[in-house]
């Protein structure tokens, strides 16, 4: 295989790969994802913006048990806060 071909062969594989990322990035589309067998809902990066809303810091840890991330965040101020969302859509569940 000469250097034009793999060329063009990394050049399709970089296209074919970067279509999906571009396709559904319209402002019109929500933060709904699907999982295996879980109800729609808000993505974890979603869950993580909604909560640094409630508490600015840095993000330690996130876990989504059922229909609720757990967002753990060090606040600026050097406490830890645990900020649970809603995973379905959003909504604070309890902030603490």
């Amino acid at each position: 295989m000469n250097t034009l071909q793999k060329l063009f062969l990394i050049a399709l594989l970089i296209v074919t790969f970067s279509v999906p990322v571009f396709a559904g990035n319209d402002r019109q589309t929500t933060n709904l994802v699907r999982t295996d067998n879980r109800e729609a809902g808000i993505s974890q990066r979603s869950a993580i913006s909604i909560a640094q809303r409630q508490v600015k810091g840095r993000v330690l840890d996130i876990k989504r048990n059922n229909n609720v991330y757990r967002v753990k965040i060090l606040s600026d101020q050097g406490s830890i806060h645990i900020v649970q969302v809603n995973a379905i859509d959003g909504t604070i569940e309890s902030r603490h």
